[in-house]
């Protein structure tokens, strides 16, 4: 009986790996040396402010690492990725370059600035 069936749906996975900054190093070093740029434009790219999170990132001591956490669940939500606010806490603490990079190619910011 079809209608009985019960589909299962696959989480969605990164299409960028997260050492997958080397595949655009303009924007690696762009994010080495000004994070709160890209941290601000993954932020505008899932519907949060450019601005209050950029900032936030910058001058809040414990904001360098809870909005991008924050900001990487939404991108995770926004793709369909399976994870967890711990484990991309994780991912921000130890790699924050590499996933700030990782998420700026995720959603395609560079593409979209292109149009």
């Amino acid at each position: 009986l079809p209608y009985l069936s019960v589909k299962q749906t696959k989480m969605g996975e990164w299409e960028h790996g997260l050492f997958g900054c080397f595949d655009n190093i303009k924007i690696t070093v762009i994010t080495y040396f000004v994070p709160c740029y890209t941290m601000g434009k993954v932020a505008e790219s899932v519907g949060e402010s450019c601005i209050m999170h950029g900032v936030v990132f910058n001058i809040i001591p414990l904001g360098a690492l809870i909005c991008p956490t924050i900001i990487r669940g939404k991108v995770r939500e926004n793709k369909g990725i399976e994870g967890s606010f711990i484990m991309d806490c994780v991912m921000m603490y130890f790699c924050g370059i590499c996933s700030l990079v990782q998420e700026f190619q995720e959603m395609g910011i560079e593409a979209m600035a292109r149009e």
